[in-house]
């Protein structure tokens, strides 16, 4: 923020050789100076500003109102409402929320303040049996508070149950305008609160929220907030802009006893500060208290040409005039600097060595500075961020760090001691010991209240800055939620935190093993998996036998990922780990089950569908959801790979709701990525280059995500006819680097299949031969459904047809007994394939048929309609010129409609180089309801949109619970959303309403 002031044109220039009143001779003055009291400079009066003013009155006098206040720094929003509110005669309660720029990772942290600082209790207010929600949020009013609500089904119902709770005890303190400033720095949970209440409506509630546009992130929810209004509410956008120069003129005279300003001063101030209050009135400040400013008869005046320097900052405005105030003031300045929010006067006192005196000369000039202002609350802070920024920056280190601890300590004091903002106090004081355990508690505290990813913003902070020792990280990282933890830097730091304090002789072998455990987690999710192997490996020896580190680790170290070993040998340890499981807590057995599940069904094994089913579909607790969200996204991506597709569906987009419900980032991308895959496989093509395209673009996307959307990306590109091999070679060599041997199978079928169609043989042979001698090896036939076929090809093309057929041969070996739908299509194409070879066209045309129904079957289109482009030619081949073209013809369209151009144009060239005019292509429309709301759909969204769970929706609609969480998600999808909030939002703006009538 200081930044944007900085960069203005000519902003508290340097200024010189510049009259400020009229030329002549010098005339005789009194001098402005600090301390004079008969020309000491007032606050500004409020200037300017009396249309956004009567435009603020009147959508107010409207309720319920959006006003969306924008402006850039300094420029005045803060003002403009407090001069409202001042003026305000109508009845009710104004509630006002503050966003902290020193940024805290707590849920609703500023409404909640506001909430608070607003009444000395809620005895008495008639709450329902709703608000015991609000227990983690108000802790010191538990007494007074209803009791906790049963555990909510899901946390989208938890976190929409405290929304409607926080709502309703607004409502109950009679508040009918809510102001939330500077909110873009609010959490996104104070944003989707916002959202909430926007869509809701309460009919007394009016929303007031100011903010910075240049400060908003492109992903922010206010976006969604100031671009789509809700129907049937107020909306006024007020864009506060810089003073004109009579207005910059009228300000500057109301600090000066209303004494004229000369309009050369007046323009001159306005050219240097653009008009904005904040520069205008620093300099203003700084100019009288050197003594610049001078007073002849009814004017103020310059005072000497050469005198005159203003610094180039409003930043440097406001360091040169605190350095002119009195030791103990500055103080003061300083101590209101580190607190960084408003805090009581004792608090910030207390923080500047001084005594316990509000009397005090030294506050009351401090307060008097114009730099402070105090809240109705009595809490004191400064007036802006970008003074308070100014004298935080300019205080050495040491000093800093000294004023830090005097802050914590004073706020240690508090009835109600804010964990966030004694963690972030002594962090800064270098108090490692005090920060480690107010973090702690913060995060705990968020945990509770279903805030993982502050938690995780606490704990890793911690663990990555402070120097702990080695059992200190080994117990943080015990409690460090992994689901909200993204980017690959941020997982990198944690590994090198791990490494460095294993190294360490202070820890027991226990202790070094099960950091080793951690670390091997961590470096599974980094997708370094024969990293991660060797850490599991060397811990589980000195790991407790039938602990939930060991179980883990041993079915970790039986997926087959990342080691050359055969599938027995994995194998052997998803059966260790099966006989380790009943010894785990109860609470432990689920997760490890959805685990061997998916080491099972990686390798091939019908057992793994029967383990998934025994892990419970409860998500009441965090260990629940936990267990749920990873055995779907696991069980979803291997149903892919099985052609399980209609399972594969229905889990990812439970996974999918599940992670945006508890904003399980990583989870959330990866449940992304794998429906983007399913999607490619199915046919589902529409849109989903630019999905595949955004989610290589998301620098906070892990490795091993971004390496598969890259893949759909190529193979979307790919079938469009575009040459991107480069791409395909490097995301085999990314792949074979990290020992993600399962996947390079189908890059290499992609390079093999293209290759093959250019008549680079050899080529295709190279590029298929370690994918399948990999398969063969390790036994795991699910992998071979694209590379097996494309190595087949190669060898028929290039007159190898023995090898060919010994491939053949051990593909059916492998598949016998096994009911892998995708595999056995592709075993299919094979024997299609080779029979072909053998020239034997009749019987290659059957075969190639049942290949076309195998893939359709799944349903993988593309494949489909490849294996009848093959039918086709042997067709012709077979002496059936007609049917083979009018075959082509259907390839060709079907080709066309579903996106793959690349193949179409090539159909169509074979057809006219036979004489043969391809058939004109044509999208057919959207079928059933497309992107709307079906029937049952609207029925169940109403109910969403009146808070109802899904077990009351599916007893109101006498549905299966099931039926409805599908219908929920559903809908979800068309409105493009991922929780049950937005979802309320979304179709409330879209006009449904709760009771079903039109708006």
């Amino acid at each position: 923020m200081v930044d944007r002031v900085r960069n203005r044109a000519g902003v508290a220039a340097l200024w010189t050789g510049v009259a400020l009143g009229s030329e002549g001779v010098a005339p005789s003055v009194c001098h402005g100076r600090a301390g004079d009291e008969s020309w000491a400079v007032s606050a500004p009066r409020f200037v300017g500003r009396g249309r956004e003013l009567a435009g603020l009155a009147r959508a107010l006098a409207a309720p319920p109102a959006l006003v969306l206040i924008e402006g850039e720094a300094g420029i005045g929003k803060t003002r403009l409402l407090q001069e409202f509110l001042t003026a305000r005669e109508t009845r009710g309660r104004v509630l006002v929320a503050s966003a902290p720029p020193v940024r805290r990772p707590y849920t609703l942290a500023c409404v909640v303040d506001a909430v608070r600082q607003s009444t000395d209790g809620i005895a008495g207010l008639g709450l329902t049996g709703l608000a015991g929600a609000l227990r983690p949020l108000f802790p010191e009013w538990v007494a007074d508070l209803p009791s906790a609500p049963e555990p909510a089904e899901d946390a989208l119902a938890g976190r929409h149950r405290l929304f409607r709770a926080l709502a309703e005890l607004i409502g109950r303190l009679e508040v009918d305008v809510l102001v939330v400033e500077d909110v873009h720095w609010a959490d996104e949970a104070t944003l989707e609160f916002l959202l909430f209440l926007a869509a809701a409506r309460p009919a007394r509630l009016s929303l007031v929220v100011s903010y910075r546009p240049e400060d908003v992130s492109p992903d922010s929810l206010l976006l969604r907030l100031s671009s789509r209004p809700p129907p049937g509410m107020t909306l006024l956008r007020l864009g506060v802009g810089p003073l004109d120069v009579a207005e910059t003129a009228e300000l500057v005279s109301s600090m000066l006893a209303d004494g004229h300003v000369s309009s050369a001063f007046a323009a001159l101030l306005h050219e240097r500060t653009e008009g904005v209050p904040l520069a205008v009135e620093e300099s203003v400040r700084l100019l009288h208290d050197r003594a610049d400013l001078v007073r002849r008869g009814d004017e103020w005046v310059r005072h000497s040409l050469a005198d005159i320097r203003v610094p180039p900052t409003v930043r440097d405005a406001v360091l040169e005039r605190v350095r002119r105030l009195r030791p103990g003031v500055q103080a003061v300045l300083r101590a209101a600097a580190v607190l960084a929010e408003a805090s009581e006067p004792a608090a910030l006192l207390a923080c500047a060595g001084l005594s316990a005196d509000p009397e005090r000369s030294d506050w009351a000039e401090a307060l008097g500075s114009g730099l402070l202002a105090e809240t109705a609350a009595g809490l004191v802070g400064y007036r802006h961020v970008l003074a308070s920024r100014a004298v935080y920056e300019s205080m050495p280190v040491s000093e800093r760090r000294a004023l830090h601890l005097r802050a914590g300590t004073a706020l240690e004091s508090s009835p109600q001691p804010p964990m966030a903002r004694l963690a972030w106090q002594f962090r800064e004081a270098g108090d490692t010991e005090r920060w480690c355990r107010y973090a702690e508690l913060a995060a705990e505290a968020a945990l509770v209240a279903g805030d993982d990813l502050a938690a995780v913003t606490m704990l890793h902070d911690l663990l990555t800055t402070a120097d702990l020792p080695p059992a200190k990280v080994l117990a943080l990282m015990e409690r460090l939620p992994l689901a909200p933890l993204t980017g690959a830097d941020r997982i990198g730091q944690l590994v090198r935190v791990l490494r460095d304090a294993i190294s360490s002789t202070a820890l027991t072998p226990n202790e070094a093993a099960r950091l080793r455990f951690q670390l091997g987690m961590l470096l599974d999710m980094a997708a370094e998996f024969g990293a991660s192997r060797a850490e599991l490996e060397a811990a589980i020896p000195h790991l407790r036998a039938g602990s939930p580190e060991s179980a883990r680790a041993m079915l970790l170290l039986g997926w087959a990922r990342g080691a050359p070993w055969r599938r027995q040998v994995h194998l052997q340890w998803l059966h260790r780990a099966a006989q380790a499981i009943p010894l785990l807590p109860p609470a432990a057995r689920p997760g490890a089950t959805g685990s061997r599940a998916t080491g099972l069904l990686l390798l091939g094994e019908e057992e793994g569908w029967a383990a998934a089913g025994e892990v419970p579909d409860d998500t009441d607790t965090r260990v629940q959801r936990r267990n749920v969200v990873l055995r779907d996204l696991n069980v979803g991506d291997l149903a892919v790979r099985w052609g399980r597709y209609v399972e594969a569906r229905i889990r990812l987009d439970r996974a999918y709701e599940l992670t945006g419900r508890h904003q399980y980032l990583r989870w959330r991308v990866g449940v992304a990525v794998t429906l983007a895959h399913l999607d490619w496989c199915v046919g589902n093509w529409s849109g989903l280059a630019e999905r595949a395209d955004a989610l290589t673009q998301d620098e906070s996307v892990l490795a091993m995500d971004r390496l598969e959307s890259e893949l759909v990306s190529g193979l979307l590109a790919t079938a469009a006819g575009r040459d991107v091999d480069a791409a395909l070679l490097r995301l085999l060599g990314e792949w074979r680097q990290r020992g993600a041997t399962d996947c390079l199978m189908e890059p290499a079928a992609a390079l093999a299949r293209s290759w093959l169609a250019n008549g680079r043989i050899d080529d295709a042979l190279g590029v298929t031969e370690e994918p399948v001698a990999i398969v063969t090896h390790k036994e795991i036939w699910l992998w071979a459904t694209d590379v097996v076929p494309a190595r087949v090809d190669a060898l028929v093309a290039s007159g190898r047809l023995g090898e060919a057929a010994a491939v053949v041969g051990a593909f059916e070996r492998g598949l016998r007994g096994r009911d892998m739908p995708a595999p056995a299509a592709g075993l299919a194409l094979c024997r299609a394939i080779l029979t072909q070879g053998d020239e034997a066209a009749e019987r290659a045309t059957n075969l190639f048929a049942r290949a076309a129904e195998a893939w359709q079957a799944l349903p993988r289109p593309y494949d489909a309609l490849l294996a009848r482009e093959r039918q086709a030619r042997c067709l012709l081949t077979a002496g059936r010129p007609d049917a083979g073209l009018a075959l082509l013809g259907e390839v060709c369209r079907g080709l066309a409609d579903l996106g793959a151009s690349g193949d179409a144009e090539r159909v169509a060239r074979f057809m006219r180089d036979h004489g043969h005019t391809p058939p004109p292509t044509w999208r057919g429309g959207r079928r059933g309801y497309g992107d709307q709301l079906s029937p049952r759909e609207l029925d169940v969204v109403r109910l969403v949109i009146a808070g109802r769970t899904s077990r009351e929706i599916a007893a109101l609609l006498h549905r299966s619970p099931k039926t409805v969480t599908t219908q929920i998600n559903s809908a979800m999808r068309k409105f493009h959303v991922s929780s049950r909030t937005a979802l309320a939002v979304s179709a409330i703006e879209a006009g449904v309403t709760a009771d079903g009538s039109a708006e």
